[in-house]
C-alpha cells in the first residue's frame, strides 16, 4: 500500500511509542474501504505497539479511529489520510502513542485548560497544502484535551456530505455542528477563537515588552531571513507576523530555491520559523500590524500599532508584510468567496469534481489552473480581460489541447451569480462587442495576480502608484530608520529567492544605521558577521 520510502519512515516513527495504541475501521465494500484496511494492516504490522480491528461502529465508511488502547484518548479520520496528509496520519500515531508534541509548554497548557465540549469535523482534501496544519492542529487538541474531539473528513469520499452542507472550500472547519472557519489556521488562531481571554492576554503581554533593536513585521521568507541576519548580529530581535510563512504557505510546489530541488510552500514555511527560533528571536504570531508611528525626536523608536491595541516599540523596524492574492472586485465575489468563489485550485479543485467551472487570469497562473481542472472537473472556461494570453507558450498549447477547456479573451469579468448560498454563474461583457452573457459554473478561480499588504501604511510612508513601498537599493523607506524588503515592496520579480536577499539586506542596513547613529545594541561585541 505504502511506497517503501514511506513506510520507511513511518515504521522509524513508530518506534518512538511509548503507549499502545489500537487501529479501529468503520469499513463498507467499496475499492476504498478495501485500500483502507490494507493500510491499517500494514502500519500494524510495523509495530509491537499497534493492533487493528474492524468494528463498523461508525456511520462514515470507510472511516477509522487512532485510539489510545483502555481510554477514550483518540483522533478520528474519515477517508484515507495520504498525500499531504500522510503527516497528519503519523502525527496522530505518535501522539496517541505518547510522543509529546513540540509546541510551547504555555500553548499545551492552555489547550489543556479550555472549558467547553467542543467537537470538530474538518473536511479536506488530500491536493490541499493548507489542510494539513488545521488537522494536525485539531488532532492534537483532542488527544490533550478530554472534552475535545475530532473528525478530519476526506470531501471527495463524502461528497454527499459536501454537497449537504455546501462546502466548497477547503479546510472548512465545523464545532458542534455549526461552521467554525475556512481556510488555513494556525494552532494559536483556532485557540484564540476558543479561549475569548487569549487576544487581551496576548495584547498586555506585548505592550510589556522592551524596544527591540530590529522589529521585523512580517513573518515570509522577507521576514524571517531579515530575523536571521539581525539576530546573529547579536542584537535584540523581534518578530510579529499575522501568520508565519506569509503567502509561501499557499504555494504548493517551490522547485527555485537555490540547493532545494523541491519542497512545499507548508513545509517551507515550516522550516522557516524552526530556522528564526534556532537564534532566540521573540516571535509574536497572529500579531497584525495597525499603524506605524515614525521615530519620536526624544526617545527615537519607532512604533507599530498593532490591531489587538498594543503597541511595539523599536530603534528600527523591517516591514516585510508581503502580499496576497488579487480580487475581482466584482458584485457577488465577497459573497461567495468559499462558496464558489475560491483563489487555490490545488486545495479546492477536487470538491468540484464533475462541476462546470471558470478560471480568471490568463497569466501562467491561471493557465496552469486551468490545465490542472480540466482533468477534475467537467468543463472549464478561461477568462482573459486582454486579447491575448501571458501564459508560456508550453502552457497555452497544452491548455488548447484539452477537449473540455474553451478560452475567452477580451473578456471583463462583471459579477459573479449565485443562488444565496452558492455560485451559479458568472456574469461578463465581452470588450469588443459590448454583448453582456452570463456563463453557468458553480466554481470561480480567481487568479489574477498579486497585491502588497500595504493598505495600514498609507500616510506614514512612500507608497508606489501600485501600493508597494518604496525603497532605495538598501532597503531603506522615506522614514528614518525604517527598511522594508520582499513583495510589498518596489523590488521587481516577486520571487521567494529574491525576497529571502531583500530582508538580508535590509537587517544589514538596519543593523549598520545602529551602530552609526550611536544607539546601544545589546551584545554587539558578540556579532556574528556575514
Amino acid at each position: 500500500m505504502l511506497e517503501a520510502s514511506l513506510a520507511g519512515q513511518l515504521k522509524s516513527l513508530l518506534e518512538r511509542l511509548t503507549l499502545p495504541i489500537e487501529l479501529v475501521s468503520s469499513l463498507d465494500d467499496g475499492p476504498k474501504s478495501t485500500e483502507l484496511a490494507e493500510l491499517l494492516t500494514e502500519i500494524a504490522a510495523m509495530s509491537d505497539k499497534v493492533t487493528y480491528e474492524r468494528r463498523d461502529d461508525d456511520a462514515r465508511r470507510p472511516s477509522f479511529a487512532v485510539r489510545r488502547s483502555g481510554t477514550d484518548t483518540e483522533v478520528r479520520f474519515a477517508g484515507i489520510p495520504l498525500g499531504h496528509e500522510f503527516t497528519s496520519l503519523a502525527l496522530a500515531l505518535l501522539q496517541v502513542g505518547g510522543y509529546p508534541s513540540k509546541e510551547s509548554p504555555e500553548l499545551l497548557e492552555q489547550i489543556r485548560d479550555l472549558d467547553g465540549d467542543f467537537h470538530f469535523e474538518t473536511y479536506f482534501s488530500l491536493s490541499c497544502q493548507n489542510c494539513p496544519d488545521v488537522v494536525q492542529a485539531l488532532n492534537l487538541m483532542s488527544v490533550l484535551n478530554p472534552r475535545i474531539s475530532h473528525v478530519a473528513i476526506d470531501g471527495a469520499l463524502f461528497q454527499d456530505e459536501v454537497d449537504g452542507r455546501q462546502i466548497m472550500a477547503v479546510p472548512t472547519v465545523f464545532v458542534n455542528g455549526e461552521l467554525f472557519g475556512s481556510g488555513r489556521m494556525g494552532l494559536e488562531e483556532i485557540i484564540g477563537k476558543l479561549d475569548v481571554g487569549a487576544a487581551d492576554r496576548a495584547a498586555t503581554a506585548i505592550a510589556q515588552k522592551d524596544p527591540f533593536d530590529v522589529l521585523v513585521v512580517g513573518g515570509g521568507p522577507s521576514g524571517a531571513a531579515a530575523a536571521v541576519y539581525a539576530a546573529r548580529k547579536g542584537i535584540r530581535t523581534g518578530i510579529a507576523a499575522e501568520r508565519f510563512g506569509g503567502q509561501v504557505l499557499d504555494t504548493m510546489a517551490i522547485e527555485n530555491f537555490i540547493s532545494v530541488p523541491y519542497t512545499e510552500g507548508p513545509q517551507f514555511g515550516s522550516a522557516l520559523e524552526n530556522h528564526v527560533r534556532q537564534y532566540g528571536v521573540d516571535i509574536m504570531n497572529t500579531q497584525k500590524a495597525a499603524k506605524l508611528v515614525p521615530a519620536a525626536t526624544e526617545n527615537g523608536l519607532v512604533e507599530i500599532e498593532l490591531e489587538s491595541g498594543a503597541s511595539l516599540l523599536a530603534r528600527t523596524v523591517i516591514l516585510s508584510t508581503g502580499a496576497r492574492w488579487r480580487s475581482m472586485n466584482v458584485p457577488g465575489e465577497d459573497q461567495y468567496r468559499n462558496k464558489g468563489v475560491t483563489y487555490c485550485p490545488h486545495c479546492d479543485g477536487p470538491l468540484f469534481k464533475g462541476k462546470r467551472v471558470a478560471v480568471i487570469g490568463g497569466g501562467n497562473s491561471g493557465v496552469e489552473a486551468a490545465i490542472d481542472l480540466a482533468g477534475l472537473v467537467e468543463h472549464v472556461t478561461l477568462i482573459e480581460f486582454d486579447s491575448v494570453l501571458r501564459a508560456d507558450e508550453v502552457l497555452q498549447r497544452k491548455l488548447r489541447s484539452l477537449p473540455n477547456a474553451d478560452i475567452l479573451l477580451s473578456t471583463l469579468t462583471t459579477e459573479v451569480v449565485g443562488d444565496g448560498n452558492k455560485v451559479t454563474g458568472l456574469a461578463y461583457k465581452d470588450r469588443t462587442t459590448d454583448a453582456a452573457h452570463t456563463l453557468d459554473v458553480e466554481g470561480v478561480f480567481v487568479q489574477i495576480g498579486l497585491l502588497p499588504n500595504t493598505e495600514w501604511l498609507t500616510g506614514s510612508v512612500e507608497l508606489s502608484d501600485r501600493g508597494e513601498i518604496a525603497i532605495d537599493d538598501r532597503g531603506q523607506t522615506s522614514v528614518p530608520g525604517v527598511f522594508a524588503a520582499g513583495d510589498c515592496t518596489t523590488v521587481p520579480y516577486k520571487q521567494i529567492v529574491i525576497a529571502a536577499g531583500a530582508g538580508a539586506t535590509a537587517a544589514l542596513s538596519a543593523f549598520d544605521r545602529l551602530i552609526r547613529t550611536g544607539v546601544p545594541a545589546e551584545d554587539s561585541a558578540a556579532a556574528t558577521v556575514g
